[in-house]
């Protein structure tokens, strides 16, 4: 079952990097992201739409 909503971690086990990783590159707003209060979450249409080359952080 494939979330539509993740967070840091499910996000970056889908992306197959690094939680590190994943939060350099929220910092550096190369990935589309929001934050809900104190945590990120990543929509998976978005993400898939960036790993496309569609959209931009």
């Amino acid at each position: 079952m494939s979330k539509e909503v993740m967070n840091i971690e499910e996000a970056a086990q889908y992306l197959s990097i690094s939680e590190r990783t994943l939060y350099k590159m929220v910092k550096e707003n190369r990935i589309p992201a929001r934050k809900v209060g104190r945590q990120w979450r990543f929509h998976k249409d978005a993400l898939d739409s960036w790993l496309k080359g569609e959209e931009k952080g």
